[in-house]
């Protein structure tokens, strides 16, 4: 038996986009990823060098609509005009073919790097050097010490002098072991011409990448394995700790349980980082660092901990203080609690069909078999509500202004929580509180005195009634006039979302569909967060709930978006889903489709010998998941 099924040419034929299109401020949305030969991938070796220079991976890149998520974005401090982005890019996935010519998973998910020269008006798009089959002197280079075949959760960070820091965390064996090793490195790009050349050209040439620690080599993340990073520079020139780099991450201990937040330094623009320490003590559990350096370079890292029963701590935020340039750190100190919004469910996994082949690469993570589920989709995703959902949590963005003296331990923080008062029974398993309850997730905002633990608030940046309001950051540098109080945020909102109800998931409608229903929006102070000014970023409104990761069983937005600013320049990028084409999934032929083909991508699949092939066309836009960007308030 042969039976070939490609689903929603029409829709492609005739470029259907599913998805709420309207205006919105400041300017026009702007695609960072131009995998789809528009005009396609180049190497950073070519950009910054001129020299021709391609490679498997940046040839799959250029065609692929493939995803991208977990955007991160920096302002050049020296020059508006330079940009650098990134994502989790998985634009050279399928960069092999079997012997009839299929798309096969095999290749790098990689850290993008997306630059503009035009103050984001345009973005070329590129890869960090050092994914598997990169064999550019740059990417020799970067062999010198990355050991892995994918690398993810982007952070950047730029310093007074034009370079550009790239953190992240890498894992899997390229030699295909479960190994799963969750190094952390950083990548340095500079200015060619060095710290008195023209800025235009900042952050333009690659120059290393250093592992600042490695993860253990033991399987399916039974070691250690590092993950959630954060990047900071001293950028403000007041001599005490200039051009330092500061790192940090979640350490996971595998089976031995807990989770600790360690940090690093570097004092050389990224060659060489310190032994990591661990600065969350006793903490058991904790994610989430983010790192603020103040106006007279004192650092506070800020971060999450879990009411997780192995510790005294709750839901709640701490921070650490070092005022030694990071060669020390207080205790965590503890800055504020909260009622979580943290999307969960009860796993319910239902038999999947029979796959001959995967459609995705062995290192993506796996849909929880039992229990807590924090994101629910199709078979062995399933959940008992039969909502379809991505993962979130409650998390802090920290920021300080460098060039502020005269509030010199003054820093900030935005985070997603539960609104109080709007908690109620959902009916279902579902919940953002626990299973069964939900409420509503709003955007809240701390300014906090890092010496003597004062503050303001929290306090809503946007007091609105409709609509969940979810992954935020803050960004605060004025260096043409310190102390002018100018705060830029972003977030998504679904007050678009024409199923909104806070006992639902984002999209999700009572009869289990799904529809468009997240935008970015941000807004702007300038007093310091006093008061606020909200406007709608993005131009469309998108679904995220397309089930494009794990064989096409479940949607994954990420775990961030991404706002920098210098004055009041600022410039916000996100995941969007306005390019995803959509279809139905053939393996559900005949079973009970609870979201009707809402959540479902365009997908093409023979079944013969008892078992579906994988995805054959996954290049024609059924996972095309995209970074774009915009001026924000």
């Amino acid at each position: 038996m042969r039976r070939w099924t490609l689903l929603g040419a029409l829709a492609l034929a005739f470029g259907v986009l599913v998805g709420v299109a309207a205006a919105s401020t400041p300017g026009a949305d702007v695609k960072l990823t131009h995998d789809a030969t528009d005009p396609g991938y180049v190497s950073s070796y070519t950009i910054a060098t001129g020299t021709p220079y391609t490679d498997a991976t940046l040839a799959e890149c250029s065609r692929s609509r493939g995803r991208q998520n977990e955007p991160a974005v920096a302002v050049d401090p020296r020059n508006t005009k330079v940009i650098l982005g990134s994502s989790n890019d998985y634009c050279g996935v399928y960069n092999t073919n079997d012997a009839d010519n299929h798309p096969i998973p095999v290749g790098p998910i990689w850290l993008g790097y997306y630059r503009s020269e035009d103050s984001g008006k345009n973005f070329t798009s590129s890869l960090v050097p050092g994914y598997p089959d990169d064999t550019s002197p740059y990417g020799r280079i970067a062999k010198r010490q990355v050991r892995t075949a994918s690398a993810g959760d982007p952070v950047i960070a730029w310093d007074a002098q034009g370079r550009a820091f790239f953190g992240s965390e890498s894992s899997d064996d390229p030699a295909g072991t479960p190994k799963t090793f969750g190094d952390v490195w950083v990548a340095t790009y500079d200015n060619p011409n060095g710290p008195t050349g023209d800025p235009q050209n900042d952050g333009k040439r690659y120059r290393q990448t250093v592992v600042v620690k490695r993860g253990s080599s033991a399987p399916n993340l039974l070691g250690i394995f590092n993950d959630k990073t954060t990047i900071e520079a001293d950028h403000n020139s007041d001599g005490r700790c200039d051009n330092n780099v500061y790192f940090s991450w979640s350490r996971f201990s595998g089976n031995r349980g807990g989770v600790g937040i360690y940090f690093s330094r570097s004092t050389d623009h990224g060659a060489t980082f310190t032994t990591p320490v661990k600065v969350s003590q006793t903490i058991s559990d904790v994610q989430f660092p983010d790192i603020a350096v103040t106006g007279n370079s004192n650092i506070y890292l800020v971060f999450r901990s879990f009411d997780s029963g192995r510790g005294h701590e709750g839901n709640e935020f701490y921070y650490v203080r070092s005022t030694d340039c990071g060669r020390t750190f207080t205790r965590p100190i503890f800055l504020q609690d909260f009622i979580e919004n943290d999307a969960q469910d009860m796993a319910d996994p239902e038999e999947a069909p029979t796959q001959s082949q995967p459609d995705d690469p062995a290192g993506e993570e796996e849909p929880e078999a039992e229990g807590n589920a924090r994101d629910c989709g199709d078979f062995d995703a399933h959940c008992e509500s039969g909502f379809t959902f991505f993962r979130r949590d409650t998390q802090p963005r920290a920021t300080a202004d460098q060039f502020d003296t005269a509030n010199p331990n003054r820093f900030f923080v935005v985070y997603d929580a539960t609104k109080p008062g709007t908690e109620a029974p959902t009916g279902s398993t579902y919940g953002t509180i626990e299973s069964g309850e939900g409420s509503q997730a709003a955007i809240f905002f701390l300014r906090v005195n890092g010496m003597n633990g004062s503050k303001f608030g929290p306090t809503l940046i946007d007091d609105e009634e409709t609509g969940h309001q979810i992954f935020p950051d803050i960004s605060a540098d004025n260096p043409d006039q310190a102390s002018r109080g100018t705060l830029h945020t972003i977030w998504w909102d679904s007050r678009n979302d024409a199923c909104y109800s806070v006992t639902r998931p984002i999209g999700n409608c009572e009869n289990r569909s799904t529809v468009p229903s997240l935008d970015a929006w941000g807004a702007t102070s300038s007093n310091f967060g006093g008061s606020w000014t909200p406007t709608r970023v993005s131009n469309f409104t998108s679904n995220p709930n397309y089930e494009q990761f794990s064989d096409r069983t479940v949607p994954f937005a990420g775990d961030y978006l991404y706002v920098s600013s210098v004055n009041d320049f600022s410039y916000g990028v996100w995941t969007d889903w306005r390019n995803t084409v959509q279809g139905d999934d053939p393996r559900e032929a005949g079973e009970e489709d609870e979201d009707g083909a809402t959540a479902d991508v365009l997908q093409c699949r023979v079944f013969e010998d008892g078992a579906w092939s994988g995805d054959r066309c996954p290049r024609l836009g059924g996972i095309d998941q995209n970074i774009y960007g915009d001026y924000t308030p």
